[in-house]
């Protein structure tokens, strides 16, 4: 996961794509939203210079949240992990996604539900 307090832009966008090349052996499908940004010009340049050997990007429809499992995520973060959660700032709030997150990649079930839930086989 990539949180920053700004928009996100192209470099932004590659250099997650870069984080998911070196934390994930072999080759990834990344299925994303038809957002300008991931069109833009420094991803297309990455994917030129060998980003693409182990990225297939696939996007989905125009606006299709049933189809997108990151729904589920967020809405799971939000509601159980941090649905007690008050923060006074910004910096406790990204803490608190932080270990929100730890937690949630130890709860495999309930990543793989959030994908069958969009009708994907896991």
């Amino acid at each position: 996961m990539l949180v920053q307090e700004r928009p996100y832009k192209g470099p932004d966008i590659v250099r997650f794509l870069k984080h998911l090349l070196r934390h994930i052996p072999g080759k990834l499908l990344v299925i994303w939203d038809g957002a300008p940004i991931h069109r833009s010009q420094p991803i297309k340049d990455f994917l030129a210079q060998g980003g693409a050997e182990r990225i297939r990007l696939e996007q989905f429809p125009g606006y299709a949240p049933d189809l997108n499992p990151d729904e589920g995520i967020w809405n799971y973060l939000k509601r159980v992990e941090l649905g007690n959660v008050c923060c006074q700032n910004l910096a406790q709030l990204r803490h608190h996604l932080r270990l929100a997150t730890a937690r949630l990649r130890h709860k495999r079930s309930v990543i793989q539900g959030c994908a069958r839930e969009c009708g994907y086989e896991v």
